[in-house]
Parts: structure tokens; C-alpha cells; sequence
């Protein structure tokens, strides 16, 4: 089967806008960053964008040949240890470059400040994060699509665990379901992983109860690569398609009136804004591909391997700014390019954009020899 056009675009418009969250040296544009608690910044529809792409490409390959249970575990454990690997390699390279330890190790979530590297990795160290819900949400959705089947059984879980989801801030908390202090996510997170391994004092942006929607968008996703295959006509898909995502944004947003859009929560709303976005961007790329594959390849081929590349950019520059004088090198970089380039939000935006531009070479080299790296 060959590879679908359109998918491979998703991901790469997925994994451009991730490599450009991790490379700002200063402060850009707020619609160019996470939103703080409430709404939807362009930022926000990455991850899960990503997680509807995974969804629709394991539709894709069980097509060819179903996966054992083992084997999707085995992918998704895989994942879990190179996100561990990716977060606990900061640490590292100050132990090993750094004489005065403790003076650079940052403050953990609690405010404590580890007094060595085993106590920062092992007591304090966080255990979630971005590649680490992915492998959660991946595992758990082709789990469950592997055991419906069926189109509208999948469907009705994708809805069941909105549903569950939603209820629980309500039930949790009823007076004030989504406070920053106080939600049933934040709770849970402070039980497992609990408070020395998360991402801020409250909660953790990719902690577990947030996997139960996250594990929606990946059921979503799965539904769209099953009409990827059909062997229906393009126009009876692209309408599919936009039918689909109409109804989805339809949906979200009137569950926005009772649930927030939260990016930190992955709140029913914003599963269901984003899952109705991505159907009309499937549709938008598909009607539309001969045109992509002119003016929008580089993204295409950096779809192909787009967790490679995010691990990789994500080493990089770890590496940049944390071995000995090299933080001076990326903040160099900046400083004697596009630095205050009529202002600090458009300096900082534009060399995102070039750090981003250098990374889509390597992908098309990539691409034109065939080179396919999954994790």
C-alpha cells in the first residue's frame, strides 16, 4: 500500500509547529505560544493534531497486518524510555560539564533544588511528558480499535471517554470544575506521578487523566485512516471528510459551554475542536494534492519521520545549551541575527522560523533516499 500524501502532510504540519515551540530564545508572539490556561493558540492543535495523524496511520498499517498486543506495547514502552531519556538529558550534561551542580539545577515543581544528579533524576525527575503521553494515548487507542472493529463502536468509545472525562471535573469539583488550583487532573497527577515528578506545583500538562481524551483524538484519527483506505471515490472521502469535521467543531463548540478549551487538561472541547480541524485539514490536503506536493513537500517528508526529528531537534538543543559555553552559542546565534529585528516578539518569531527551515533539507535527504526511522 502506498503512502497517503495527505497524512504525511498532517504530521509534518504537526511536528513543524512542535520544533517550533522548543527553539524560541526569547519572547514571540502570544498567539505563537501555549495558551496560559484557557483557549486555543496555534500552538495547541500540535499535539493533538499528532496524536489524530498516529491514530489514522495505525488504521493504515493494520490494514497491512494487524499488530499483536506485545508488539504495540512493545512500540508504545519504546516511546515512553526515549521521552524519559530526552527529559533526564539536560541533567546529564550538567553533571558531566558543569562544576557547580546544584547552582544550575533548576527548582523542581515543588521549589525544592535537587543536591545531586540521582536526586534530581530519580527522586525529583519529571515521568511525563510530550513523547511519553503520546505512547500512552497510542497504545491505549489501537487497543480499543483493535478490539471493536467496527466503525460505530469506535466512534461510540471515542464519545465515552469525552464523556467520562468531562464528568469527572464535574463530579470532582463541582463549584469550579476547571480551577488552576483545584481539578480532578491535578489530583490525580499529584497521586501518580505525585508532586516531585511533575511539570508544575498543580498539575502536569501531559499527565494521566488527560490521556483518557488524548486516547479520543488517537480513536478519531483512527476513523479517518479507515476512510484514507476505503476504496471509495476522493470526492465521497474529502466530503466524509468535511461532514465529519463540521459536526465535530459543531460539537466542541457547543461543549465549550459547559467544559473550558484547555490545552493543560485536554478538556472534552478541545478534543473535539481539534479532531474537526483535523478532518477538514485531511480534506483540504487531499482534494488539494498535487499542490502540496509542489508547495508543501519539505512538510510532507518531515512527516515521514516526524518523531525522529522532533527527538532529534529536541537533542540538539539540549546539547546547544547545556554543554559548557554552549548556551552562549544558541543565544549567540541569536544575537547577531535576528535580535531586536524591528522588534523583540518579530526577532524571536523569525529565527524560530529559520531554526524550523533548517531542519526540512534533512528531511527531503531523508525522503529521496528512502529512509524511514519509526520509534
Amino acid at each position: 500500500m502506498k503512502r497517503i500524501w495527505a497524512l504525511d502532510v498532517l504530521r509534518g504540519v504537526a511536528i513543524a509547529i512542535m520544533l517550533f515551540l522548543d527553539a524560541p530564545p526569547d519572547e514571540i508572539y502570544t498567539i505563537l505560544q501555549h495558551a496560559p490556561w484557557e483557549g486555543l493558540t496555534v500552538p495547541d492543535v500540535a499535539l493533538p493534531m499528532f496524536a489524530f495523524a498516529m491514530g489514522a496511520g495505525a488504521a493504515i498499517s493494520m490494514a497491512r497486518r494487524e499488530p499483536s498486543t506485545r508488539r504495540i506495547l512493545k512500540r508504545a514502552a519504546v516511546m515512553f524510555a526515549v521521552g524519559l531519556l530526552i527529559g533526564f538529558l539536560p541533567k546529564v550534561l550538567v553533571l558531566l560539564f558543569h562544576d557547580d551542580y546544584t547552582a544550575l539545577m533548576w527548582t523542581t515543581a515543588t521549589g525544592y533544588v535537587p543536591e545531586n544528579f540521582f536526586d534530581a533524576v530519580i527522586g525529583h525527575g519529571r515521568l511525563f511528558g510530550v513523547i511519553q503521553r503520546l505512547a500512552v494515548i497510542y497504545a491505549l487507542g489501537i487497543l480499543i480499535a483493535r478490539a471493536i472493529r467496527n466503525e460505530v463502536g469506535i466512534l461510540i468509545a471515542a464519545f465515552a471517554l469525552l464523556i467520562v472525562s468531562s464528568a469527572g471535573y464535574h463530579v470532582y469539583a463541582p463549584d469550579n470544575p476547571f480551577d488552576m488550583q483545584h481539578n480532578i487532573s491535578g489530583a490525580v497527577d499529584l497521586i501518580f506521578p505525585g508532586a516531585n515528578h511533575i511539570y508544575t506545583p498543580n498539575y502536569d500538562p501531559e499527565g494521566l487523566y488527560g490521556s483518557i481524551t488524548g486516547t479520543a483524538s488517537v480513536l478519531f484519527g483512527f476513523l479517518a485512516g479507515r476512510v484514507l483506505i476505503d476504496n471509495a471515490a476522493n470526492r465521497e472521502k474529502i466530503f466524509t471528510f468535511c461532514a465529519a469535521g463540521a459536526v465535530l467543531l459543531i460539537a466542541g463548540g457547543l461543549w465549550s459551554m459547559f467544559d473550558i478549551v484547555a490545552k493543560n487538561l485536554w478538556t472534552t472541547p478541545y478534543t473535539l475542536i481539534n479532531a474537526g480541524g483535523d478532518f477538514l485539514l485531511l480534506a483540504l490536503f487531499t482534494k488539494f494534492e498535487a499542490a502540496t506536493k509542489k508547495f508543501l513537500h519539505p512538510l510532507g517528508a518531515l512527516g515521514i519521520n516526524p518523531l525522529f526529528f522532533f527527538v532529534a531537534n529536541q537533542v540538539v538543543l539540549t546539547f546547544m545549551i547545556f554543554l559548557p559555553d554552549s548556551g552562549g552559542v544558541y543565544i549567540w546565534l541569536y544575537e547577531h541575527t535576528t535580535q531586536g529585528l524591528i522588534s523583540t516578539e518579530f526577532g524571536a518569531t523569525l529565527f524560530c522560523v529559520i531554526w524550523c527551515l533548517l531542519w526540512l533539507p534533512l528531511a527531503e535527504i531523508f525522503y529521496r533516499l528512502k529512509i524511514i526511522i519509526k520509534l
